[in-house]
């Protein structure tokens, strides 16, 4: 065993990666007499999902510092904010929580023997809980009540007087609690856009499901700010492991293994490190994190669990009584999709990111769309420039480093080289227009335009491959035109993004 902390080491790592750390002297006041007593509390709303590793890391730190930790799953906080958690489901998902906040505790070698867990229900609804709610109403002001719920509770034109109770009973619970400090999450943000901007990666996402939504995430080459790849990095990772390693070919250098995250960030900013290589390898990493969790949540009781805690909206009664909202809308097939033929008419570089380009591309209308990509890092931009191509046309407009983004290439990529890229070709004698579908589903009208809640294309990418014969498929299903089949070149077998 090693030797005990002193007040100073626990100190560090107490407070290492905290944006903001309030009250430092009680803290080291309470340190140098005793073990500090603290909380983190999660509401049981929607699913946990990878960013919720970074308070799992903290907890571990408060661990080895000696603390003693107490995990609250606030039920009745997660009704009164906006009801994001139905009463009627609120046990359920209290349940889900515990048994997947658990499974992460022991994905990362938590010992849960030295944990305590308590529900929020079982002491908020007490008869002394309820007369200090009424006693702190009677001396909070309305004004301090929202500027203090305005991080934690739902924003709304029409707030909810729950919300202005929110903040108190989240007060209160330190003083039931009896611990002498709670965690935020504040420190979280970055991470969290990773995990809802990017293509939320759920905690139980299969492996390819994984590898797609991170090869979505915003990770510009020598961009350090924002980028929630490299926040996994230094707030899940190197807490967790005291190393991060890149793993690649020998011709990109070979594996490197980094003892610092500054080393990491500082050979990102230089591009020194490809984004591509920096995915993989935290892709290779968060497999690891989940795979117990996938494992737990196979047995039959956990897959009921899940089912009940969160139930599929479309098979709700609204959808039952034909509501569009439950039915129709919610029917993930491939004539959503706006597909089509495109002609590469000009290339030219991003005016502010030197890794990006932008692609004017004729796709049958009046005027070129603006297409912004990085794909000339592995197409030489001449190969580029009057080639057929294929286009997902109907995603929402987004703007990347000031410029509008109006259309998507698709490509073909192989899974664990991300410098293998290559785009889709249509048949010979294909035109800029021509709609492009999955043999089966040529009928149909596609959505004006793909909500970016709704996810439609991330559900329907998961399919798509590429065949051992380099042609373009859906569920084993080719992609098309009234001339042939989509290919690519010579990626046999791989994705489609």
């Amino acid at each position: 065993m090693g030797e005990p902390l002193g007040p100073e080491k626990k100190f560090h790592l107490i407070t290492r990666n905290l944006q903001e750390v309030l009250g430092e002297e009680k803290l080291k006041e309470v340190l140098g007499e005793r073990e500090l007593k603290v909380y983190w509390g999660t509401a049981t709303t929607g699913k946990p999902h990878v960013a919720y590793f970074v308070p799992m890391s903290k907890i571990a730190d408060f661990l080895k510092a000696g603390c003693e930790v107490t995990i609250l799953f606030a039920d009745l906080h997660a009704y009164l904010d906006n009801m994001k958690a139905p009463w009627e489901l609120l046990e359920l998902r209290t349940q889900y929580y515990e048994q997947v906040i658990k499974a992460m505790l022991e994905s990362i070698g938590v010992p849960l023997d030295k944990l305590k867990f308590v529900k929020g229900t079982d002491f908020q609804l007490s008869r002394e809980y309820t007369l200090d709610v009424y006693r702190l109403s009677s001396v909070m002001t309305e004004h301090d009540a929202k500027k203090a719920g305005a991080e934690v509770v739902k924003q709304v034109e029409h707030p909810l007087l729950s919300g202005l109770l929110y903040p108190g009973l989240q007060a209160l619970d330190e003083e039931y609690l009896k611990v002498d400090a709670q965690f935020g999450g504040v420190d979280q943000r970055k991470i969290f856009t990773l995990a809802e901007k990017e293509s939320k990666i759920d905690l139980l996402d299969r492996k390819e499901d994984v590898k797609k939504k991170l090869k979505k995430a915003f990770c510009e080459p020598g961009n350090v700010q924002n980028n929630g790849v490299l926040a996994f990095v230094k707030h899940v990772l190197f807490p967790l492991n005291s190393e991060f390693v890149i793993k690649r070919s020998e011709k990109f250098g070979g594996d490197k293994v980094y003892t610092l995250y500054e080393e990491v960030e500082n050979e990102f900013a230089q591009e020194l490190l490809h984004p591509g290589d920096l995915k993989a390898s935290v892709e290779v990493a968060l497999n690891k994190l989940l795979d117990p969790i996938r494992k737990k949540f196979e047995s039959p009781e956990m897959r009921k669990l899940t089912g009940l805690a969160y139930p599929d909206p479309s098979k709700s009664k609204g959808a039952m009584k034909g509501n569009p909202k439950n039915s129709d809308d919610e029917e993930i097939i491939p004539s959503r999709l706006d597909v089509r033929v495109g002609k590469v008419i000009s290339v030219e570089r991003h005016p502010d990111a030197d890794s990006l380009y932008l692609e004017k591309v004729d796709v049958g209308e009046a005027e070129p769309r603006t297409v912004v990509s990085g794909l000339v890092a592995y197409v030489a931009k001449e190969d580029l420039e009057d080639r057929l191509v294929v286009l997902l046309c109907n995603l929402k407009p987004q703007k990347m480093r000031g410029v509008e983004s109006q259309a998507m290439l698709l490509c073909a990529s192989i899974e664990g080289d991300p410098r293998k890229v290559e785009p889709l070709d249509p048949p010979e004698g294909s035109a800029p227009g021509d709609h492009v579908f999955v043999e089966g589903y040529k009928a149909g009208k596609p959505d004006d335009e793909l909500k970016p809640k709704k996810k439609v294309f991330e559900k329907l990418q998961v399919d798509l491959k590429i065949s051992s014969e380099c042609v373009a498929q859906w569920k084993d299903k080719p992609l098309m035109t009234r001339l042939g089949q989509i290919t690519c070149k010579m990626l046999k077998g791989g994705n489609i993004s």
